[in-house]
């Protein structure tokens, strides 16, 4: 009785040995990925915005698909985009993916991944301004901006030479009203945000001029920090250009 009792045990025992290995193997089980807290600024569409509850846009779509296709998952965080850099030096953060140009001065806070959209920034004004058509135009004009985006730095480091007043807004439509409501002369944004802007929803604004530079967007993790995951997060990326899923999620905001 002895013998088969020890028996017994060591039996049960190789069992449930056994059967918490093949637990452990799973690694697609959603419960065993990594979880990365991701911010985002919502009201960026093409590249971050929610309708009803979901957040979607090209942003939102493009981290959702390198996280699938490398293994982890993502938890976003929707906040005022100047902000998202300081959450993720106060580690409430680990990756930023919105519409966040590359930049030396970013640089030295934030490591960014491979590029993975061309922006550029342009001139906006209301749709009867007919003496606005470039950014010489702009001497004595009130230029609204979004705070902490590239648009503002360009805005304000060139203030003095282009004789303008730069009024900063927290968020795009705030912005955009601004200008349509003619309380500013001009605004200054991204290309893509603006274009999508005014296939839209028609704010009764149009671009003048050329691009004023030529952005690239990158995703971002804090200077030194989660290198694993910013090496997944650019590996994710080639493949996704690789596969045809990149051009699949931009096409479908932007257009062929």
């Amino acid at each position: 009785m002895k013998k088969f009792s020890l028996l017994s045990l060591f039996l049960i025992l190789t069992l449930f040995i056994a059967a918490c290995g093949a637990k452990e193997t799973t690694g697609d089980n959603a419960s065993s990925k990594e979880v990365y807290k991701a911010g985002v600024d919502t009201t960026y569409p093409p590249f971050e915005y929610k309708d009803g509850n979901e957040y979607k846009g090209i942003d939102i779509d493009l981290i959702n698909a390198i996280a699938e296709n490398q293994g982890f998952k993502i938890e976003l965080s929707a906040m005022d985009f100047g902000g998202i850099i300081p959450a993720m030096q106060a580690n409430q953060l680990d990756v930023a993916i919105a519409g966040m140009s590359i930049t030396d001065d970013r640089k030295k806070v934030v490591d960014f991944s491979t590029p993975y959209f061309e922006a550029g920034l342009t001139v906006v004004v209301k749709k009867d301004n007919s003496n606005i058509k470039s950014v010489d135009d702009l001497k004595g004009k009130n230029v609204a901006v979004k705070k902490g985006t590239t648009g503002a730095k360009f805005a304000q480091e060139n203030a003095s030479k282009l004789g303008i007043n730069v009024v900063q807004f927290n968020d795009s439509p705030a912005m955009f009203q601004e200008v349509s409501n003619g309380n500013a002369d001009a605004l200054i944004e991204d290309y893509p945000v603006i274009s999508y802007a005014i296939a839209q929803k028609d704010p009764g604004l149009k671009i003048v001029g050329e691009r004023l530079n030529g952005d690239q967007y990158g995703i971002a993790v804090l200077k030194g920090q989660n290198k694993d995951l910013l090496e997944k997060i650019n590996k994710g990326l080639a493949e996704l250009k690789k596969d045809g899923t990149y051009d699949k999620i931009v096409n479908s905001y932007l257009g062929e």
